[in-house]
C-alpha cells in the first residue's frame, strides 16, 4: 500500500534516496518531468496550449521550472512568474530560459496588470510556489497573487500541495487557492487528508519521483488503493457452493430503525458471502422477511416495545456455532433491554468466538460500561462515527475531528481491537499502531443508513475469511468507491443507502478486474 507521510519524514525518505545515490537535483529533475507529463495528459496536448508555473524561492519553485521546461519543448507556450526573489544561481531557471520559457516577476510587475492577463487567458495555471517548508500564514506578493487567481479561465494544477496548506495539520491560510487537480510527489501528505485542506485539494494524484518505496517501510500509516484491495478480495472458484463462502449473522434492528437491519443484511448479501441470517425482533421479522428474500431469519423474541429482549440471547447463543461473522447494533436502539441483551450476548460467558463488527447502538450501548474492552475477548471491529468516538473515549467530538488518525490509532491499541473511524477520508486502526486511510471523501455518504451497508459489506467479507483488518479495509475501500459512482450519476446529493447497495457489485467487479 502507499504511505502517506509527515514534513519531517518526508525529509529523512529524501535523504535517505541521498545516501542510496540519489541526489535532491535527480528528484526535483525527476519530480518535474512527471508533473510536466500529468499536464500534458490533463489538457490532451502541451502543443499550442499556453501555461502559467507560479515560481516560488525553493524546491517546489525550482520543480516548476523543470515542468516549464519540458512543457515548452513539447510545444506549450509557458510563462514563469516569479512570486519572490530566487537563488542567484538558479540553473533551473536557466534551462527553462533556454527553451524560450517567458518570464515575469512580481517585483516588476506593476498592479499585477501582466499576472492578471496571463491566468485569463492560460488553459493551465501551476502553483509550484511554496511546498512542504513552509507553515506559516502567507504575505505580501505571494498572497497577492494566490488572490488573484479567481478569474483563471484554465485548470489549477497545485505542485505537492497547494500554496498555503499546511502539509501535517491541514490547516489552509484564507488565501490559499483552491486547486482542480494536486499532483503530490513521491507520497501523499498527511495534511491533504484533514480539513479544510482536503476542500483545496481538487483531485489528488500522486507521482512517483524515484524514492525506493522499501525506504518508506517502517511508515506506520497508510492510503488505501484499488490495487491493495484487489489482492486482498478472496478468489473464487468455479466449483465453489454457498458453504464456501461463509454464513454471516446480523443482529439488530428494533420497532423504531427496521430499516437499519435491513440495510446491514443487504450490504452483507451484496459483499459475497454464501449465506446472511438476519436476528432482528420477532415483532417487526415479517415486515423484514418480505424485504430480505434472500436472507435467513432468526426471529428473536422481544419485549413488548419493538426491541430485542434478553431471553433471545440463548436462542442466538445455542445457534452461534453454524456462522463464520457476526454483527450487531444496527437499529437496535438504546432501550434497557438492548442493553441487556448486548451484555449477556458480548460480556457474558460462553461468548461468541467469531470475528464480530459493533456499530451503532452496540457501540452506544458498549461506551456506558467500564472496562467494557477487558470484558469482549471477542475479535472486533468497532466502527464509530465522530458522535459515538466521542461517547466511546470521553474525547470532543472536534477534538476526535482534529486528530483522527492519531486518536484511532491511540484507542485501538488500547481496547486491542480494530477501529473504523467513519467519516470524510474513514481511518482504519489495528492494534499493532498500522493505520489506513480512505482516499474517499464523498457528501453522498451524508445521509441515513449508509453506515449500515458498511457494517453488512465488513460482516459479509469476515465471513469469507478474511482478517479483521483486510476485512474492515476493503469494506471501507469498496463502500466509499460505490458511492465514488453514484455521485457519478446522481451528484452530491438524493441518492440514499439503498442506491449504494446496488453498486456495490459493479463496484467490486470494477476492482478485481481493475
Amino acid at each position: 500500500a502507499l504511505k502517506i507521510v509527515t514534513v519531517k519524514e518526508m525529509r529523512r525518505l529524501e535523504e535517505s534516496a541521498s545516501n542510496h545515490g540519489i541526489s535532491t537535483d535527480q528528484l526535483m529533475e525527476r519530480a518535474g518531468l512527471a508533473v510536466a507529463q500529468e499536464i500534458r495528459k490533463a489538457l490532451g496536448t502541451a502543443a499550442g496550449k499556453r501555461v502559467l508555473v507560479l515560481v516560488g524561492p525553493g524546491n517546489n519553485g525550482g520543480d516548476g521550472l523543470v515542468a516549464a521546461r519540458h512543457l515548452a519543448r513539447w510545444g506549450a507556450s509557458v510563462t514563469a512568474y516569479l512570486t519572490a526573489k530566487r537563488q542567484e544561481e538558479d540553473p533551473k531557471l536557466d534551462l527553462a530560459l533556454r527553451e524560450e520559457v517567458t518570464l515575469s516577476r512580481a517585483s516588476n510587475d506593476a498592479g499585477y496588470q501582466t499576472l492578471d492577463k496571463t491566468v485569463g487567458s492560460s488553459h493551465a495555471v501551476i502553483d509550484a510556489v511554496l511546498g512542504t517548508g513552509r507553515a506559516r500564514p502567507l504575505e505580501g506578493a505571494v498572497k497577492d497573487v494566490m488572490l488573484r487567481l479567481g478569474n483563471k479561465q484554465g485548470i489549477l494544477i497545485a505542485l505537492d500541495l497547494p500554496t498555503g496548506v499546511d502539509a501535517d495539520t491541514g490547516e489552509a491560510d484564507p488565501a490559499a487557492p483552491r486547486a482542480d487537480i494536486t499532483l503530490t510527489l513521491g507520497f501523499p501528505k498527511v495534511g491533504l487528508f484533514r480539513f479544510p485542506a482536503a476542500e483545496r485539494v481538487g483531485r489528488l494524484k500522486v507521482l512517483d519521483i524515484g524514492i525506493p518505496a522499501e525506504l518508506a517501510q517502517d511508515i506506520p500509516l497508510e492510503i488505501l488503493t484499488s490495487s491493495w484491495v484487489r489482492d486482498k478480495l478472496p478468489r473464487r472458484t468455479k466449483d465453489s457452493h454457498k458453504g464456501t463462502y461463509g454464513h454471516a449473522l446480523i443482529i439488530g434492528g428494533s420497532v423504531n430503525y427496521p430499516g437499519a437491519a435491513y440495510l446491514a443484511t443487504q450490504g452483507a448479501l451484496r459483499s459475497g458471502p454464501g449465506l446472511v441470517t438476519l436476528a432482528t425482533p420477532r415483532s417487526i421479522q415479517p415486515m423484514l422477511a418480505s424485504k430480505l428474500t434472500e436472507a435467513i431469519h432468526l426471529p428473536v423474541p422481544d419485549d413488548g416495545l419493538g426491541s430485542l429482549a434478553p431471553e433471545g440471547v440463548s436462542s442466538v447463543k445455542e445457534a452461534l456455532s453454524q456462522y463464520s461473522s457476526l454483527a450487531i447494533g444496527c437499529g437496535m436502539g438504546h432501550s434497557d433491554s438492548a442493553r441487556r441483551f448486548v451484555i449477556d450476548l458480548l460480556l457474558s460467558d460462553p461468548q461468541p468466538t467469531q470475528p464480530l463488527v459493533v456499530d451503532a447502538d452496540g457501540l452506544n450501548i458498549l461506551a456506558a460500561i467500564e472496562g467494557w474492552w477487558d470484558r469482549l475477548k471477542t475479535p472486533a471491529i468497532l466502527t464509530p462515527h465522530p458522535g459515538e468516538m466521542s461517547r466511546l473515549t470521553g474525547v470532543s467530538t472536534p477534538k476526535i475531528q482534529a486528530r483522527r488518525v492519531d486518536l484511532a490509532r491511540e484507542w485501538s491499541a488500547r481496547w486491542g481491537k480494530v477501529v473504523v473511524l467513519k467519516g470524510a477520508f474513514t481511518v482504519v486502526a489495528s492494534p499493532g499502531g498500522t493505520c489506513w486511510v480512505s482516499p474517499f471523501a464523498n457528501p453522498v455518504l451524508a445521509t441515513g443508513g449508509t453506515g449500515d451497508v458498511l457494517t453488512g459489506v465488513i460482516a459479509g467479507l469476515l465471513a469469507q475469511g478474511l482478517a479483521l483488518e483486510d476485512a474492515a479495509c476493503c469494506g471501507v475501500y469498496l463502500h466509499g468507491a460505490a458511492a465514488e459512482r453514484l455521485s457519478a450519476i446522481y451528484g452530491d446529493r438524493g441518492a440514499t443507502a439503498g442506491d449504494l447497495l446496488d453498486e456495490l457489485p459493479a463496484t467490486t467487479k470494477s476492482i478485481i478486474e481493475s
